[in-house]
Parts: C-alpha cells; sequence; structure tokens
C-alpha cells in the first residue's frame, strides 16, 4: 500500500461505523467512508468537538450541518496552497491520500533533466496539476467542470503558481484526446482520475468499467516516445488494483516497456495506527 503519510495540516484522527473523524488544519470535519465498516468506541474528543457533520441519507446524496466552521479556508502541503469548502457529495476540494502519488511523480519530473510535457486528465481541482507544475513541469489541465477548473486555477495562483505553464482546458476529456490524436499532439506524461459514473456533455454516459480500458488505449496514443510515467486513479470499490495493472501492463508496458505497479492508496489513522484504504492507483515509469 502507498500510504500519504507526509501531511502537517491534515490527519484522519479517527474512525468508527461508516465515517471518519479528519483534522483539516484548524477544523475537524465528519464524513462517510463506506471502507469504514467497524463499529470501534468513539472516545476522540473531536467526534463531539466538530465542525462539520455530513449526513448521508439512506434515499441517497445527503447534506452538511456546520458548527462554527467558515464557507472556505486553506492547508498547504509542500509549498502548495488548496482552498477548501464544503459542497455536495460530502467533498471538500481535495483528495489528500493523492500526495503519495504527487510526491511520487514529482521526483520522476525532477530527476528527467529535461522539460515534461503532463497531460492531467479528469483534473478536478488541480492537486496533480500543481504537484506537477512546482516540479518544473509542463501541464494541460483538462476537466469537464468550469467550476472545478476556476476552482483550480485559484488553487494555482495561491500557490504562487499563477504564472507557471498551464493550459485551462473545459472539456470532454475523451474527446480531447481523440482531437490530440488527430492533431499528432504528445504528452511525456499522463495523469487521470476518471469518476465510476457520469455524463458528457450530450448525455453521453460513462461507467468505469466499461470505458476505462478504450481510454487507456486511447491516451497510450499520445504518450511521447520519450515518456517517463503514467498514472490512473480509482475510487471505484470493484475496479481492484490487480486490474489497473492488468491493463497498464497490457497496453503501456508492452508499447513502451518500463515497469508498473499498481496498488492501494491510504492514510494513516492517528488513534488507531492503521491505514485507511482509499482507492487505488497503477503507475507506469521507464
Amino acid at each position: 500500500m502507498w500510504i500519504a503519510d507526509n501531511w502537517k495540516e491534515y490527519e484522519v484522527l479517527d474512525t468508527s461505523a461508516g465515517e471518519k473523524l479528519e483534522r483539516w488544519g484548524d477544523y475537524l470535519l465528519v464524513r462517510p467512508d463506506p471502507q469504514v465498516i467497524w463499529n470501534t468506541p468513539k472516545n476522540n474528543p473531536g467526534w463531539k468537538k466538530k465542525n462539520g457533520h455530513y449526513h448521508r441519507s439512506p434515499k441517497g446524496g445527503g447534506e452538511w450541518e456546520f458548527f462554527h466552521l467558515p464557507d472556505e479556508w486553506d492547508i498547504h502541503y509542500k509549498g502548495l496552497t488548496f482552498h477548501l469548502k464544503p459542497f455536495s457529495f460530502k467533498h471538500t476540494g481535495l483528495f489528500p491520500e493523492q500526495a503519495v502519488n504527487w510526491d511520487w511523480f514529482s521526483g520522476l519530473i525532477r530527476s528527467a533533466g529535461r522539460p515534461v510535457k503532463v497531460l492531467n486528465l479528469f483534473a478536478y481541482t488541480g492537486g496533480a496539476t500543481l504537484a506537477c507544475a512546482r516540479a518544473g513541469a509542463q501541464v494541460t489541465h483538462v476537466d469537464a467542470s468550469k467550476g472545478m477548473v476556476s476552482w483550480a486555477k485559484e488553487n494555482a495562483v495561491s500557490s504562487g503558481l499563477g504564472n507557471a505553464p498551464i493550459r485551462w482546458l473545459v472539456d470532454d476529456c475523451v474527446k480531447f484526446v481523440e482531437r490530440e490524436i488527430r492533431r499528432g499532439n504528445t504528452y511525456d506524461a499522463i495523469i487521470m482520475d476518471p469518476p465510476s459514473y457520469g455524463r458528457g456533455p450530450k448525455g453521453e454516459t460513462w461507467k468505469i468499467e466499461e470505458s476505462i480500458f478504450p481510454l487507456i488505449e486511447l491516451t497510450a496514443k499520445i504518450l511521447s516516445k520519450n515518456a517517463i510515467f503514467y498514472l490512473i486513479n480509482s475510487y471505484t470499490t470493484g475496479l481492484q488494483p490487480a486490474v489497473l495493472s492488468y491493463m497498464i501492463h497490457t497496453v503501456i508496458v508492452r508499447r513502451f516497456g518500463g515497469s508498473a505497479s499498481a496498488g492501494e492508496i491510504g492514510l494513516p489513522v492517528t488513534d488507531s495506527g492503521l491505514i485507511l484504504p482509499c482507492g487505488a492507483s497503477a503507475r507506469w515509469q521507464v
């Protein structure tokens, strides 16, 4: 398992009964987590001193309940600044577990010794984009949500990367890749964090189990001959690391050589000393 254990301003304090207690800077949030199927005593005082609690509805979705929580606040990671705000589907605008991947590919970019062009698909609020830019890469950031791209731009400015070589694009990721193939454009690295389910701008249905392998095949066509890494993340419970690894070996390793690995990513839990699983990643590098 790859563990994001270098945070200073974020931590999972405790987990129990389908929820996790987290510290986001100066504020405590309680959010549901489907992996937390155990029911242990909630001894941490933070459970009673929370600033925000997302209550999941049995009918689907849910709603926030706030206790002296600002509308927005910031946390930092290795020189990067992220604006946080609770919004729909329990999210805050950041997936802290991804920091373990940021550290991995930042090292590869810095050690490349040459300019590196990175494509970040389904790029959300820009955590991976900013980590790449901080390491010295040129980044193309693509997300279908205009609001998410605007949020990512704000994070870039706050991180001192407002003038970094980042292209910000609001676009359908699959259609963008298809156009890049036609244009003959290539990238030295590709990152993607596709959703489990979604709809395109014209109502097209995206189901990760059906769409992910064709997308990996598409993106392989725009990897440069001198590509240095490829990263795909999944939060879909049924998509095991071994499945991601198999696809990366089948498409990327067979074409470009190098090595691939896959595993769960996780966050340390302060009170128990154990690791909370938070999804899966597959990595390829030369």
